[in-house]
């Protein structure tokens, strides 16, 4: 094998002729059109001698002839490396606080029957967040107990079925959520077990529409504001003492999440010290002790050379000593911790396979840069448009979130000059991009094949059947040996929910 997996030196666009004017600043000509930049593949992903980009030694020819294209393609062994890092970090870390950290993955990143065994067989507890997700992690056999339930609108089924297999924990999302949970558990004669999720008010620096932790959104009871009580309890308060007067309510603790696809540490170390703050004060006035405290998830990732995400370990002893500080300044005992990462663990685990279709170039007015006599006008530059037969329907975070990701020329090596494209899929929209901004090499052409790395957290669950595309398979790759967890939708699947004239 070639190995050509380490890091990747790239020049810097402002400097570098061969850069496009049309490139965003971060986005660098590559040294080598062909180098792997490593945090964003996968372990066991490489170039094998003939150029072609391979998992675990399976070429992606061998994939596309067998699986056919659009195809995620999941890393069994770097995805269950990841979960064993977090849980081995956490529980290294905060050993001498609580006795280690309860780590659930969070299902709604990407779930399956295979992805929920292994989940268990690592050692790590599953989140839910709907109806679905439970009877994906009741025919994996994942015992109640290491099951969580989140979402701001359960429905009556949703919380009998988690009563039914004996849940862990409901993560409760508001007042009208904890009376609905209350009522029906009484009228089972049951207890539910529940946390409260509480946002703290913290800022996260992440796209609006996944941060979690500010006030003006869906989810959680706020810790400050406006409230229904005469009292002027916040609304935090006033579901810690309606948890405490119900008898079908066992009130574990306190959970919150701040956001997703966060680098900076701040944020998790602030949320984490209003949560124990406010857990302190909860126990003094109610006289009661909460046994948990949840944090949430939301480790980023790599999704391009420019990313920097932080290792398990890094993020553990950070939290660790927030948590150790904090308890010792307010004189508690620390409650059992548990954190959700999903993206972390899955996103990197995992790249899709596109065959490249039409290709054309349009030219786009831009400064003209440099020290040409024309510098400072604007002159006309070439962007090329490379399709392939996915899109938006098996990634639609580009156009949801303004996602950016990388992609590389995988079927084979090119000596070709780089030129700046833009990945774009087959949907009937203008913004059905899948990469916006890449340098490939500028022979590409009909035919070969792309891989876009990262797509593990939030691309097939996310998947639609847009302009009736049948949605994507998902292989997982261990030890040299492909196999489905997921089987790619036929037109048959489709034809068959629609019940015709």
């Amino acid at each position: 094998m070639q190995d050509i997996t380490g890091s990747t030196a790239f020049n810097s666009a402002a400097s570098d002729p061969a850069a496009s004017p049309l490139a965003p600043e971060w986005l660098a000509v590559p040294a080598d059109l062909n180098a792997l930049h490593t945090p964003v593949w996968a372990g066991g992903v490489e170039r094998n001698d003939a150029g072609e980009l391979a998992i675990d030694g399976i070429p992606v020819s061998a994939l596309k002839e067998q699986y056919g294209t659009p195809l995620f393609v999941m890393s069994e062994s770097d995805f269950r490396a990841r979960a064993r890092a977090f849980k081995d970090a956490f529980d290294d870390a905060f050993a001498d606080i609580c006795g280690g950290v309860d780590v659930y993955y969070a299902g709604k990143s990407f779930l399956s029957i295979a992805v929920a065994t292994w989940v268990a067989e690592e050692g790590l507890r599953l989140d839910t967040c709907s109806g679905g997700e439970l009877a994906v992690a009741a025919r994996a056999g994942i015992e109640g107990a290491n099951l969580s339930l989140h979402g701001n609108n359960k429905s009556d089924a949703e919380i009998n079925r988690a009563l039914d297999m004996n849940l862990g924990r409901i993560v409760v999302d508001s007042l009208d959520e904890l009376e609905r949970v209350a009522k029906i558990a009484s009228g089972r004669g049951e207890k539910a077990n529940v946390m409260l999720r509480l946002t703290p008010g913290v800022h996260a620096h992440t796209h609006e529409f996944i941060a979690t932790a500010h006030e003006d959104q869906k989810f959680g009871l706020s810790m400050a504001g406006d409230s229904t009580d005469e009292a002027g309890l916040s609304a935090a308060e006033e579901a810690v003492a309606a948890a405490t007067s119900y008898d079908s309510v066992e009130l574990l603790g306190l959970h919150c999440h701040i956001g997703s696809q966060i680098f900076e540490p701040d944020g998790f170390a602030l949320a984490a010290q209003k949560l124990l703050t406010f857990l302190a004060a909860v126990q003094a006035k109610y006289s009661i002790t909460l046994p948990e405290l949840d944090l949430g998830g939301g480790y980023g990732i790599a999704y391009t050379p420019v990313d920097t995400p932080r290792p398990a370990a890094d993020i553990a002893q950070a939290m660790a000593a927030v948590v150790r500080s904090k308890c010792a300044e307010l004189g508690i005992t620390a409650p059992r911790i548990s954190i959700e990462p999903g993206r972390a663990i899955v996103g990197s685990s995992t790249f899709t396979l596109y065959e490249v279709g039409t290709l054309k170039t349009v030219r786009v007015d831009a400064p003209a840069g440099g020290d040409s006599e024309t510098a400072g006008e604007n002159v006309t530059h070439p962007r090329r448009y490379v399709s392939v037969d996915g899109g938006m329907s098996d990634n639609a975070r580009p156009v949801l979130y303004d996602a950016d990701y990388s992609a590389i020329l995988a079927s084979r090596t090119s000596a070709a000059a780089p030129q700046l494209s833009r990945v774009v899929g087959k949907h009937c929209e203008s913004g059905d991009i899948v990469v916006r901004d890449v340098y490939l090499p500028e022979d590409v052409a009909a035919g070969d094949l792309l891989a876009v790395p990262g797509t593990g957290a939030y691309c097939w669950a996310l998947s639609s059947n847009y302009n009736y595309l049948a949605r994507p398979g998902v292989v997982a790759v261990r030890d040299g040996s492909p196999r489905l967890i997921v089987r790619g939708e036929t037109e048959e699947d489709l034809l068959n929910r629609d019940m015709g004239a």
